[in-house]
C-alpha cells in the first residue's frame, strides 16, 4: 500500500472527491495525534473517519466493534475497495486467529476489527504489545455508557487494554446516537485527552417520519407493503409472536418476505439475513435483534409495528432506512397496548450483573425513556424537531417533512377541562397515576376506581363528554405547561405543579387536535437521484443491477458491497465510456474500477448500441420555466378549486368502524376518516342533523328561547338513546346517542355512486 495523504486515500479507495460534513475535522484531528469523538447519524460516513486515517498512519488500527455481522460486513467492504483488513471474533477457529496475527505482524492488514471480549484474552494482549498500534477506534461507542441504549460491560475493559500497550495510541470514538450525558460518559470512561468532539447534527433529511394509529395494524402493514412491491423494507416487532404472525400474513398474501428473531436457529437466521441483504427477499419482519451492522443501503422504509422502548433505539432502527441518501419512510404504528408490552419487558429486564443501586437508577432511566417515546407518539408538534430536541439539537421552525407537519390541527380551548384535571389531581393528593385520573374524570365504571373510592370525588365524571385520548392529550399538555407533573419510576403518579397562572382570568389551555390536511396540500415528495432517469434509464439501471448481482454471487458478497444503488444511478446518468469517466462516478475508486469497472463500461456500451437514440436521463427543469404556458394559463392553474359538499366514494363505507352508540360528532369524525373523495369539504354535524330530521328520527323543540333536538317515536324505535349530563357551570343538557342501524343509514346517505353527483 503506497504512501498517500488523506484526500488521495479518499478518492483512490472510496471513490469520493470530497468529504461529508464533519469527516475532515475528525480525520485531521486523528492524524495530528489528538483523540476524537464523532457523533454522526447513520449514513453520515462515520467509518470513513477512522478508515482513511488508518491508511495514512504508519502502524495498525484496531477497531473495537460489538457485533460479528458488523465487523464482517466492514471487512468485506474494505477488501472490495482494495484495503486489506481482518477481524478476530468467536466465528474463527484458533488456527484462523493465529493466521490473522501473522498477517497483521507482516503488515498485510492495516485495519484489524476485534470484539471487545477479545481484549481480555492473554494471547491477544501479548499479540497487541508486539505490534505497532497507531490508533484504537471504538465503534458504537455509546455501548460504554450505562446510560446508553446498548450498554455492554465488555466495553469497560477498553481503557485497561489501552493502558497495557507499550505506547498510548490515538483514540477515536464514534456513534450515531448519544445524548449529552452519554457523550460525557464516553470521554470520561475512555479518559480521552482533550478530544476533538464533532457533532454533525442528528438530522437525516431524507427520512420522512410519521406516527400512525390504525385500528388494525396488520391491515395497515399489508396495505403499505403491497403499495411498495419493489421496495426493500424492514418491519420491526416487539415480540417473536408478532414477528411470526405478521410473517405468516405476508406469506399467505404472496408477499416475498423473510423473518428474523432469537427463537430461530443460527442457520435459519443466517439464511433469512442473506436473503434480505442479497435482495432475494425485499422485506424482512424482525425483532430488534436484527439490523446492527447491516449496511444495506437501499432500504426504502422501516415500519415499527410496536413502539420501541427508547428514542435511542427508535432512531437507530429507523435510521437503517435510506442509508444511500435517497428518500425513505419511517413509520411507527402506535397503540396503548404497546405501552403495556414495553412496561412488561422493562419489568422483566435482567439486572443480575448490576448492583441494586445501579439497577434502580437504570429502571428510572428506562421508565423516563419510555414516557418520552409515548410523548413522541402522542405529540401534535413536528416529529423531526421532537427527535432532534431529545438529542440536544434545538430547532424553532417545523421541518415541513414529517407526518405531523402534513396534518392540520384544530385548536380547542380546554381551559375549563384543565381546571377539572387540577381538581382531580388535588383530590388524589398525588397518590395515583394518569390512568386513575383519566378514569375518574371520565366517570368510568371500574372496580379499581370503586376500590380507591375516586367515584366519590367531586371531579368524578366531570369530563364524561370527552374521550380518553382527549383527556390524556390535555394532561400531557398540562405537564408540558408545568401545571402538573409526573414523577419518575415504575409507579409514576400525577402531582400538583404551578397552577397560579391558571387562576388568571386571561389564562387559556389550548389543545391541538389532529385533522388531516386537504389532498392538494399534501407534501411534495423529495427528489431521488433516480428521478432523473427516463424509462430507458430505468431499463439500463435494471441491467446494471443484474450485472451487480452476478458479480456479487461470484465474489460471495452482498450486492451493495460491489456498488450501491446510488452509484449505479450515477453510472446511468454519466454513462462512462472509459476509465476516467468511470472514476468520475460517485463511489467508484481505483480498486473497484480495477475489479469491476470494465464490465460495467461494457454493459453500458452494449445498452447504448442496442438503443442508439435512447434518452437515458432528463434533469429537472428550473422552477421558472413555463414553456408553452401564457400568463393567463398560469394564473388559472393556481386558482383554488371550489370544493364540493362532503361525499363518500363507493368503497369507503367498508372502512367505517361501527359501534353500539356514537355521538353525532363521533360519526362526523369517522366519516372524515374514511373518505377518499378529493376536493370535498369536511363532513358536518349540521348536514348529518338535517338528514336525521328528514328521516323523522329527531325533531326540534323550542325551550327557553333555544331550539333543541330530541328523538322522535320513530327514533326511539330505531334504538336512539339519550343521556343527561351536567356542564361545568352546573347546567343540565342532553346527549343523543345513535345506534349502529342509524349509523349505517347515515353512511349510505353520503355515498356517491359512480357517474352521479350530489
Amino acid at each position: 500500500m503506497k504512501n498517500m495523504n488523506a484526500k488521495e486515500a479518499l478518492k483512490v479507495y472510496f471513490g469520493y472527491d470530497s468529504y461529508k460534513p464533519g469527516q475532515e475535522e475528525l480525520i485531521e484531528s486523528v492524524l495530528s495525534g489528538r483523540d476524537a469523538v464523532g457523533i454522526m447519524p447513520t449514513g453520515a460516513g462515520k467509518s470513513i473517519c477512522y478508515q482513511v486515517p488508518a491508511l495514512v498512519l504508519p502502524g495498525i488500527t484496531i477497531v473495537i466493534s460489538p457485533l460479528i455481522s458488523l465487523m464482517q460486513d466492514q471487512v468485506k467492504a474494505l477488501n472490495e475497495a482494495g484495503i486489506h483488513a481482518g477481524y478476530i471474533n468467536s466465528s474463527l477457529t484458533e488456527n484462523q486467529i493465529l493466521k490473522v496475527y501473522d498477517y497483521t505482524r507482516l503488515r498485510l492488514f492495516k485495519i484489524l476489527y476485534v470484539a471487545p471480549e477479545r481484549l481480555e484474552s492473554p494471547d491477544f494482549l501479548a499479540f497487541a504489545r508486539d505490534i505497532d498500534i497507531s490508533m484504537v477506534t471504538v465503534d458504537e461507542a455509546h455501548c460504554i455508557s450505562q446510560w446508553g441504549q446498548d450498554f455492554r460491560p465488555s466495553y469497560l475493559k477498553i481503557l485497561d487494554f489501552v493502558r497495557s500497550l507499550p505506547k498510548r495510541p490515538v483514540i477515536g470514538a464514534f456513534t450515531a446516537t448519544a445524548t449529552e450525558e452519554v457523550r460525557s460518559d464516553i470521554i470520561c470512561m475512555l479518559q480521552l485527552t482533550d478530544p476533538k468532539v464533532v457533532v454533525t447534527g442528528f438530522d437525516r433529511e431524507n427520512l420522512y417520519f410519521s406516527v400512525e394509529t390504525p385500528e388494525k395494524k396488520d391491515a395497515f402493514v399489508l396495505d403499505f407493503v403491497q403499495k411498495h412491491p419493489k421496495d426493500s423494507g424492514i418491519i420491526y416487532c416487539a415480540t417473536r409472536k408478532n414477528v411470526d404472525a405478521l410473517y405468516e400474513l405476508l406469506y399467505t398474501k404472496g408477499i416475498p418476505a423473510a423473518r428474523y428473531h432469537a427463537g430461530m436457529g443460527n442457520a435459519e437466521r443466517k439464511r433469512a439475513q442473506d436473503d434480505f441483504i442479497y435482495d432475494a427477499l425485499p422485506v424482512i419482519v424482525a425483532t430488534n435483534a436484527f439490523g446492527m451492522g447491516i449496511d444495506k443501503s437501499n432500504v426504502r422504509y422501516v415500519i415499527h409495528y410496536n413502539m420501541p422502548q427508547s428514542m435511542e433505539n427508535y432512531y437507530q432502527e429507523a435510521g437503517r432506512a435510506g442509508r444511500d441518501g435517497e428518500p425513505a419512510s419511517c413509520v411507527l404504528l402506535f397503540s396503548v397496548q404497546d405501552i403495556i408490552i414495553d412496561r412488561f419487558l422493562l419489568e422483566h429486564k435482567d439486572f443480575s450483573d448490576v448492583s441494586a443501586e445501579d439497577a434502580e437508577a437504570i429502571r428510572m432511566r428506562d421508565s423516563r425513556r419510555l414516557r418520552i417515546m409515548e410523548d413522541y407518539c402522542r405529540t401534535t408538534g413536528c416529529l423531526r424537531n421532537f427527535i432532534l430536541g431529545y438529542f440536544g439539537e434545538r430547532r424553532d421552525e417545523p421541518c415541513d417533512s414529517c407526518g405531523n407537519c402534513h396534518r392540520e390541527f384544530e385548536e380547542i380551548d380546554m381551559t375549563s377541562e384543565a381546571k377539572q384535571v387540577v381538581n382531580c389531581v388535588y383530590e388524589t393528593r398525588g397518590r395515583y397515576g394518569m390512568n386513575i385520573v383519566i378514569g375518574t374524570l371520565m366517570g368510568a365504571n371500574r372496580a379499581r376506581l370503586r376500590e380507591l373510592n375516586t367515584v366519590s370525588y367531586r371531579s368524578y365524571g366531570k369530563l364524561e363528554g370527552r374521550s380518553e385520548d382527549e383527556i390524556r392529550q390535555l394532561i400531557n399538555q398540562m405537564i408540558l405547561d408545568g401545571y402538573i407533573y409526573q414523577t419518575e419510576g415504575k409507579y409514576s403518579v400525577l402531582r400538583m405543579g404551578n397552577i397560579e397562572p391558571l387562576k388568571k382570568e386571561d389564562a387559556h389551555v389550548i389543545i391541538r387536535m389532529h385533522k388531516e390536511k386537504e389532498p392538494e396540500r399534501s407534501r411534495k415528495p423529495k427528489n431521488r437521484l433516480s428521478d432523473a432517469l427516463t424509462k430507458h434509464g430505468y431499463d439500463l439501471f435494471d441491467r446494471l443491477k443484474s450485472l451487480r448481482l452476478e458479480i456479487a454471487k461470484e465474489e460471495g458478497v452482498p450486492p451493495y458491497i460491489v456498488f450501491n444503488d446510488r452509484t449505479l444511478v450515477d453510472m446511468c446518468i454519466k454513462q462512462p465510456a472509459d476509465r476516467d469517466g468511470m472514476l468520475a462516478v460517485s463511489g467508484v475508486g481505483e480498486a473497484k474500477y480495477g475489479k469491476y469497472g470494465e464490465r460495467f463500461i461494457e454493459e453500458i456500451a452494449a445498452f447504448r448500441a442496442e438503443n442508439p437514440n435512447a434518452v437515458i436521463s432528463i434533469m429537472e427543469p428550473s422552477d421558472d420555466s413555463e414553456d408553452g404556458e401564457n400568463e393567463g394559463e398560469g394564473k388559472r392553474k393556481k386558482a383554488k378549486k371550489q370544493k364540493e359538499d362532503f361525499y363518500l366514494n363507493e368503497g369507503d363505507a367498508e372502512a367505517f368502524v361501527y359501534k353500539d352508540f356514537y355521538l353525532v360528532s363521533e360519526i362526523k369524525a369517522e366519516l372524515d376518516r374514511i373518505s377518499t373523495a378529493e376536493d370535498t369539504k369536511k363532513a358536518s354535524t349540521a348536514k348529518i342533523g338535517e338528514f336525521l330530521l328528514e328521516k323523522g328520527y329527531t325533531e326540534q323543540r323550542e325551550e327557553d328561547g333555544k331550539m333543541k333536538k330530541y328523538p322522535t317515536e320513530a327514533g326511539w324505535l330505531m334504538g336512539i338513546e339519550t343521556v343527561e349530563r351536567t356542564s361545568f357551570r352546573g347546567d343540565q343538557y342532553t346527549l343523543i346517542l345513535y345506534p349502529e342501524a342509524v349509523q349505517r343509514e347515515i353512511v349510505e346517505h353520503f355515498i356517491r355512486l359512480e357517474g352521479t353527483s350530489n
